[in-house]
């Protein structure tokens, strides 16, 4: 039988960027669940009034649902939620911890420049749009969650598979060597190559997810 998997989106995202997952690995048999998390883009007054803290607490929940209702469960996380994912792997039963360009150093300025020069080249101007939409105070507390849980990796002793899109203009890929430099025990390093920060919604997802279910399937 199939480990449940709870997977995390990232801060200021939603459901929608692990989804393309979460249905892949329901499809094989497994069980995911895909909360929204208080960090999400759609309540602007949550991200006012919450602290980097309660972040934290609200993930330790989940987690502990999981662990209450299944024993061990599998772990996903997604840029800040692959952060709050390693931290949640050192303290319950994850049997497998998947790391989706998971933010450590946050945004290359040169990068971010040449995706909202696309985006403004295409009319596509989703990036420029979300940083305005952003609380400043929100930013300021995720920095603090950054910098309070990034020398929890060094604790991580699980299976684990990190992944990083190398076209990503949110996550520095040095992100990705510095995760697998840090972290102990079984891991592997898969770099994307035609893809972007959302990494499950990529033309590199199919590849993606093919790495994600041969770990997921091993001893």
């Amino acid at each position: 039988m199939k480990q449940p998997c709870l997977l995390f989106h990232g801060f200021t995202g939603g459901p929608y960027e692990v989804e393309p997952l979460a249905r892949h690995l329901r499809e094989r048999g497994q069980l995911c669940e895909v909360p929204i998390l208080p960090w999400n883009g759609e309540c602007r007054h949550q991200l006012h009034a919450s602290r980097w803290e309660d972040w934290v607490q609200a993930a330790e929940w989940h987690a502990a649902k999981m662990t209450e209702t299944y024993g061990s469960f599998d772990m996903v996380g997604f840029s800040m939620g692959g952060l709050l994912a390693a931290y949640l792997s050192v303290r319950y039963p994850v049997r497998r911890l998947i790391l989706l360009n998971t933010a450590v150093i946050y945004v290359s300025p040169g990068r971010l420049l040449n995706v909202l020069r696309e985006e403004w080249k295409y009319q596509r101007k989703i990036s420029l749009i979300k940083g305005k939409s952003t609380p400043l105070v929100a930013t300021w507390q995720f920095t603090r969650l950054v910098r309070h849980l990034k020398p929890e990796l060094s604790l991580v002793n699980k299976p684990t598979l990190i992944a990083q899109a190398e076209r990503d203009q949110v996550i520095h890929p040095q992100s990705a060597r510095y995760i697998y430099s840090k972290i102990r025990g079984q891991r592997e390093l898969h770099w994307h190559a035609k893809s972007d920060h959302l990494i499950c919604l990529s033309e590199d997802a199919p590849a993606l997810f093919r790495q994600v279910s041969t770990f997921l399937d091993k001893e």
